[in-house]
């Protein structure tokens, strides 16, 4: 029996995070006849602009699926513009219903906004992995390709789309044929789900040093609570002036002005994609003084941190 998958496109949605989940389906029906069927489904059953300006018609709208079944729910910048009662009824009778449901982008925070991520791990965009987790602190967010965790389902879009529907045909049809699959997309090896969303430290400042790669590793994982220079330099077994050479060297930066630059990124991102007040937003990535924050929020990015918000 072919095996059914639901694609529910909301506006704005990553085109690429669709395609790429819908291709090696259509890949595999062609090496083991029709293993799967795919339908596109919007709010209301007409066509839906991706954020790429690009419009796809759908099948059908809102309507009943039956137990077996998946929805993966294909979002992009704004996820929960469109969300709404009649949405999270419709969600909620899936899953009664047995239908198995996921998330492809940041289609993650259409389903916590439903509750139905409660008690399962979840995975989305990197991008919004910070707004995320500040606005589900309960729930279990990961930086994972893909998560599959019992009925749920999530990929951090892009061509992790990809990875994900070759671990379901691999699940499903065995790994032959995720590798036939794989290969006609010219990939050099399939990605398991713990292979990092982004590029190692390492490749994304251009940098070698061990030492240097490390501090700035510490530096992600402290923006709501920074770290002081020197502690960072104790954490490596380096003196203070030692770890400034480093940044001088190899970035042509101070420690100070580097970590700032990350916890202005992280608030940047927080701005764009929750509702948190600027006071919020500013605590959030470590600054004690609103003023400060709005200041050098300024100097980076050359607007006002209330600027940042969606219209």
């Amino acid at each position: 029996m072919s095996q059914d998958y639901y694609f529910l496109l909301l506006p704005g949605f990553s085109a690429i995070g669709f395609i790429s989940a819908v291709e090696p389906l259509r890949v595999a029906n062609r090496f083991r006849s029709e293993l799967y069927r795919w339908h596109v489904l919007s709010l209301d059953g007409g066509p839906v602009l991706a954020s790429n300006g690009m419009s796809v018609n759908a099948d059908a709208a809102l309507e009943p699926l039956g137990a077996g079944a998946t929805l993966l729910i294909v979002a992009g910048f704004e996820p929960l513009k469109a969300f709404n009662p009649a949405l999270q009824h419709w969600l909620h009778r899936l899953d009664h219903n047995g239908v198995t449901l996921g998330g492809i982008d940041t289609g993650a925070f259409v389903l916590a906004r439903a509750g139905l991520l409660d008690g399962y791990r979840a995975t989305l965009h990197w991008e919004a992995l910070e707004a995320f987790k500040e606005t589900y602190p309960q729930l279990q967010a990961t930086q994972e390709l893909f998560e599959i965790d019992r009925r749920r389902i999530t990929s951090a879009g892009g061509t992790a789309s990809i990875d994900l529907m070759l671990d379901l045909i691999a699940q499903a049809h065995g790994s032959a044929l995720a590798i036939e699959v794989s290969e006609q997309f010219v990939v050099g090896r399939i990605r398991p789900r713990k292979d990092h969303q982004r590029m190692q430290i390492a490749s994304r400042y251009g940098v070698s040093n061990r030492k240097l790669v490390q501090v700035i590793g510490e530096m992600e994982q402290h923006t709501e609570s920074p770290l002081s220079t020197l502690a960072l330099a104790e954490g490596i077994a380096v003196s203070r002036r030692q770890l400034e050479r480093l940044f001088k060297l190899h970035l042509n930066d101070t420690p100070t002005a580097f970590y700032l630059g990350l916890r202005l990124e992280k608030a940047r991102q927080l701005l764009r994609q929750t509702g948190m007040s600027v006071l919020e937003v500013s605590i959030a990535c470590g600054f004690e003084s609103a003023s400060y924050f709005t200041r050098s929020y300024k100097g980076k990015f050359g607007r006002c941190p209330r600027q940042e918000r969606p219209r």
